[in-house]
C-alpha cells in the first residue's frame, strides 16, 4: 500500500521566492550605500572638503560664518614624489591649513609668497623635516612694513586689500620663507593672525585651496581674487 507526496504548496513557493527577493534588494542596498561611503569619504579626504570661515580676517573677501569648498586634489598629488614638478598653489590664493599653534583649529588666509619647490628623496636626515623631504637653506625674503609687503624687495601688487588695510603704522622684522613654505596673510589684516606671528606655514600644514561659496546663496559662485 503507497500513500502519495502532498503537493507543494503553491504559496509556500512564493513565499520562498519573496524572501530571496527581499534578500537579494537589501544585499544589493548595502553595497550601494558602502561604495557611496566610500566614494564619500574619498573625495573628502582627496578631492573636495566643505569648509566654515571663522572669523573677520579674511574680510572682505571672505566674511564670518560663509561657507566654500576647498580643493585639496593638486595638493595631494604635489605630495607624492611623481607628482613633485606641479605647483599647487599661486601666489594671491587663499588656502586652508592646520594651525601650529592651535592644533585643533584651521585657518585661512591668502598666499603671498612661497619659498624654493622642496627637493623629494627616498631617504632623509632624521628630524629636519618630513619623510622624503629635504630643505635647502635658500629661500626667499618676505618684509611687512607699513601696511606693504616686499618680497625679496620688490613690492606685491595686491588688489583684493581695503584701502585702510594698505596704510599701517605695524612693520615686522624680515622673515625668509624656505623650500616647502609659504607666507600667508588675512585680508583683514588689523585683526588677523598670521605669518606675520606665527612665521611661515610648512606644506605639511596645507589641507587645500578655497574656490567655492555655496553659502550665502546670494554670493554663491567661484571665489576670486577680487571682490
Amino acid at each position: 500500500m503507497s500513500t502519495d507526496a502532498p503537493a507543494p504548496d503553491p504559496a509556500d513557493s512564493s513565499k520562498g521566492s519573496v524572501r530571496q527577493e527581499i534578500k537579494h534588494e537589501v544585499a544589493e542596498l548595502v553595497k550601494l550605500v558602502a561604495l557611496f561611503l566610500v566614494i564619500f569619504i574619498g573625495l573628502k579626504a582627496f578631492v573636495l572638503e566643505g569648509y566654515e570661515v571663522q572669523g573677520p580676517s579674511m574680510s572682505p573677501t571672505l566674511e564670518d560664518r560663509e561657507r566654500i569648498l576647498v580643493w585639496k586634489l593638486p595638493h595631494k598629488l604635489h605630495q607624492l614624489s611623481m607628482f613633485a614638478w606641479l605647483e599647487p598653489f599661486d601666489n594671491a590664493d587663499i588656502v586652508v591649513f592646520n594651525s601650529s599653534v592651535e592644533p585643533s583649529k584651521r585657518y585661512i588666509k591668502r598666499v603671498v609668497a612661497q619659498g624654493p619647490r622642496l627637493e623629494r628623496t627616498n631617504t632623509v636626515e632624521a628630524g629636519t623635516v618630513s619623510p622624503g623631504e629635504t630643505r635647502s637653506s635658500t629661500g626667499v625674503e618676505v618684509l611687512y612694513e607699513k601696511g606693504h609687503v616686499y618680497v625679496d624687495n620688490w613690492e606685491l601688487e595686491e588688489p583684493y586689500l581695503d584701502d585702510d588695510e594698505r596704510h599701517s603704522s605695524e612693520t615686522r622684522r624680515p622673515i625668509t620663507v624656505g623650500p616647502g613654505q609659504y607666507y600667508v596673510l588675512g585680508d583683514h589684516r588689523s585683526v588677523s593672525k598670521d605669518s606675520r606671528s606665527f612665521g611661515p606655514i610648512d606644506d605639511h600644514q596645507v589641507i587645500g585651496e578655497a574656490v567655492f561659496r555655496f553659502w550665502p546663496l546670494s554670493k554663491f559662485g567661484f571665489i576670486t581674487d577680487v571682490e
